[in-house]
């Protein structure tokens, strides 16, 4: 085979492994970013309206793209509706209010921890004992989790309470993100993530149109929240079911490594937040571990 040959042959190889790592960095930066974004909103409207209004601005966004519509089979309806709540009303909701006790830098940082609660979920739906590598990556990155939150734990019952809501909403996307990866390679992504996006806004709407109705809307906090619904609440979930659907779950969460480092940057430049040094020091212990989980597992974006 020719030099020429050879070369034609890698390139769609290589346009394949970048379209991959845009899969993981992008939906890294966005979400990264939404902690910043949640805390700005947060001085405009209470934490019930957030999850609400960045759904519905999310669902206009993608219904705007013709695929988003496709049939989706009402045998599927059920775990579409499970999606929506499972990955973007429920753990959504628990972000503001966690951010009132704590800052959202430290949220991020505890987003490191995402890949791994999706590596337990998977094991679990297996019934597997995972490798012995993968336990060993999986302890480091949940040292690394407890290392971050330790030193908010003698700030009092309010910070613990923040720091036992992001941990709750990181479970709870352990579950969504393995529950996507099988939906998606059945139906496509956008056709699944516009449907669980308009049942978040249904199941949000009770208690978010209250709270909506009741804002006090500036500047800053209307530009958050439409970056909050168009980029976090759509663009962002679309890729990573794209991701879950080219790759496996935990490789899809691989977006948890970039998520600590840009949401503590942003804290602490933009919102001059202060963040312990042992919990940057666990926020890395935790991507380390998060990383070697994806070598353990043989797990490459794209």
């Amino acid at each position: 085979m020719s030099t020429a040959s050879v070369s034609a042959t890698a390139r769609p190889v290589r346009q394949q492994q970048m379209i991959g790592w845009a899969l993981v960095v992008l939906p890294g930066i966005i979400w990264g970013s939404s902690y910043l974004f949640i805390a700005e909103v947060l001085t405009a409207m209470r934490p019930l309206g957030i999850t609400f209004v960045r759904s519905v601005i999310g669902f206009g966004v993608l219904s705007a793209i013709p695929a988003a519509r496709q049939k989706v089979p009402r045998s599927e309806w059920p775990r579409v509706g499970l999606l929506g709540l499972i990955w973007l009303a429920f753990p959504m909701s628990l972000f503001p209010f966690a951010e009132q006790h704590v800052s959202s830098a430290l949220t991020g940082l505890l987003n490191g921890a995402t890949p791994l609660f999706v590596a337990v979920v998977a094991a679990g739906i297996a019934r597997a004992m995972p490798a012995r590598p993968v336990v060993a990556a999986l302890a480091v990155g949940f040292v690394g989790a407890g290392l971050i939150a330790a030193p908010s734990l003698s700030e009092g019952r309010s910070t613990i309470s923040g720091i036992a809501l992001v941990l709750v909403a990181l479970a709870s996307y352990g579950f969504a993100i393995n529950l996507a990866r099988p939906l998606q390679q059945r139906n496509g992504a956008l056709p699944v993530i516009w449907r669980a996006v308009g049942v978040s806004a249904i199941l949000t709407a009770p208690t978010g149109v209250p709270a909506a109705l009741d804002a006090h809307w500036h500047r800053n906090a209307v530009l958050a929240m439409i970056a909050l619904g168009a980029l976090g609440t759509g663009i962002a979930n679309v890729l990573v079911a794209t991701a879950a659907g080219r790759t496996t779950a935990t490789g899809a969460s691989a977006m948890g490594f970039i998520i600590p480092a840009v949401s503590l940057v942003l804290g602490v430049t933009v919102r001059h937040e202060h963040v312990h040094p042992l919990s940057i020091i666990g926020g890395g212990v935790c991507v380390g571990g998060a990383w070697l989980l994806t070598r353990a597992s043989r797990l490459r974006p794209g």
